[in-house]
């Protein structure tokens, strides 16, 4: 494979094969998250506690898994903008943090054959650890685009960028990995996945990057304290919240669906918009807390990830219920449909870059929300499976045009030189997403059902139509 070398400062240097250098370790990321998120960690949490408390279990270990995912990416991408090695400033980050996460992943296959709150426990540390550097890899390569794209490339690299990072991991593990979870090969399909984390990670290697000229900025140990300050108010709000929930329901006693469903949304709603202002106003960075447009930028891709990430994350849950389905076959479809979802997103993620270079992005990123709450009515009221790939399509086109929008508009609203520091803190939107979704809506979920857990979802799509209204377009919009 050729060897390539980029500059920001030179357009005619990003050839068609460094989009694909660039991107590529988007693949690992997401097909991981897919593995261990959407299949392997739900289907061992319910091995070790239950029926009855699954959705509780779960969504806890999401909870702190995804808060020290928060902060571990943040640090990494504040040392990562600062380091000054021949190799570049992202890819020593992304080989050891892949590298490391591999040897954690594969022994899971050894904790899938305990048993009881022991298994779920140490199964906690393991998830912990791989979230750790897993976010150690993403916090380098979600830089890459600002780094090295000029900015009126950057609709399409954000396109080639939702490729690799959703249709096409999808594919394969609806295609390789799922197969041999709804066999009971779990040792197989976590040996598939870490080897082609390795052989993403092993092409990404291949962008050459040029060293940080010039004698970076002494590192100022109080950004981090910020992160970690930021971290703890997210989480305690998420716990607060999540613990009212808890007091609340059973003084409900009989009330309806529609009822706990409320009180769920109202403190989702609560965490998304009040946990980012909270968690940002308290970074001692005042440029930080005066940019407007990227507060709601962030709550924006927090109030849709809570719904894009969990309904990943339960469907192996959503279709036990709705469906009346045996374990193997939720596991096989839970696996199947987010492979046809990749397929659609494929068909919309190009064309997505292309109108995010033409068209206001602050509008597409509306649309798409209100086209994400279609799809949950679709997956909520639908009376089959058949009806299950119909809200797969629409999900394929808001997720599309969503992800490509935000994403390319967040590069534009972002100081440059500080990339890697802002698109972590953005990780707001992706870590704190997991986590308000499952630790909230686990609990209603385990008390009234995942289907009135997905059918909040989709107010959380219409909140983030909502909150993109308060962004301010730059100026070359």
């Amino acid at each position: 494979m050729a060897t390539a070398t980029v500059t920001a400062n030179n357009p005619r240097k990003v050839r068609w094969y460094d989009h694909i250098l660039i991107n590529i370790n988007w693949f690992s990321l997401t097909l991981r998250t897919q593995v261990l998120a959407g299949l392997l960690v739900p289907l061992l949490v319910q091995n070790f506690v239950g029926e009855a408390q699954k959705g509780t279990y779960y969504g806890t270990i999401r909870l702190w898994a995804l808060m020290v995912a928060l902060l571990s990416q943040a640090l990494m991408g504040l040392l990562s903008d600062r380091l000054r090695s021949k190799f570049g400033r992202r890819r020593p980050f992304i080989l050891v943090g892949t590298v490391l996460e591999v040897l954690v992943i594969a022994s899971m296959a050894w904790i899938a054959g305990m048993k009881g709150i022991t298994g779920y426990a140490i199964l906690f540390v393991a998830y912990i650890f791989s979230m750790i550097l897993s976010n150690t890899s993403q916090a380098a390569t979600q830089a890459l685009i600002p780094d090295l794209v000029p900015q009126e490339k950057r609709g399409i690299a954000s396109g080639v960028k939702i490729l690799f990072a959703v249709p096409l991991p999808l594919i394969v593990v609806g295609l390789v990995v799922t197969p041999m979870f709804s066999k009971g090969n779990i040792t197989g399909g976590i040996l598939a996945t870490c080897a082609t984390m390795l052989v993403c990670m092993a092409t990404a290697m291949f962008l050459r990057e040029k060293p940080l000229k010039g004698k970076p900025e002494p590192l100022n140990w109080k950004p981090f304290l910020s992160l970690v300050l930021m971290t703890a108010v997210f989480t305690v709000i998420i716990l607060g919240l999540g613990e009212v929930v808890k007091l609340i329901i059973p003084s409900m006693g009989n009330a309806s669906k529609f009822s706990f469903g409320t009180i769920g949304v109202i403190a989702m709603i609560i965490a998304v918009v009040g946990g980012v202002f909270a968690a940002l106003n308290v970074h001692m960075d005042k440029s930080i807390r005066k940019n407007k447009s990227f507060v709601w930028l962030v709550i924006s891709r927090l109030a849709a990830f809570v719904a894009i990430n969990n309904l990943a994350s339960f469907l192996l849950y959503f279709f036990q219920e709705k469906f009346n389905m045996p374990v193997k076959e939720a596991v096989s479809l839970a696996g199947l449909l987010p492979m046809v979802l990749g397929g659609f997103i494929v068909l919309f993620g190009l064309i997505a870059g292309w109108l995010c270079d033409r068209f206001s992005r602050k509008l597409l990123t509306t649309i798409a929300g209100v086209a994400g709450a279609i799809g949950v009515a679709i997956m909520v009221l639908g009376p089959s499976v058949a009806s299950m790939y119909i809200a797969a399509a629409v999900f394929g086109l808001a997720y599309a045009l969503f992800d490509v929008a935000t994403w390319a508009l967040s590069t534009d609203i972002i100081p440059q030189q500080r990339a890697g520091e802002f698109l972590s803190l953005q990780n707001l939107a992706g870590a704190g997403a997991g986590a308000i979704g499952a630790y909230i809506g686990g609990v209603i979920a385990d008390h009234s059902g995942y289907v009135l857990m997905v059918s909040m979802f989709g107010v959380m799509f219409l909140l983030a139509a909502i909150a993109s209204l308060f962004i301010t377009l730059p100026k070359h919009e």
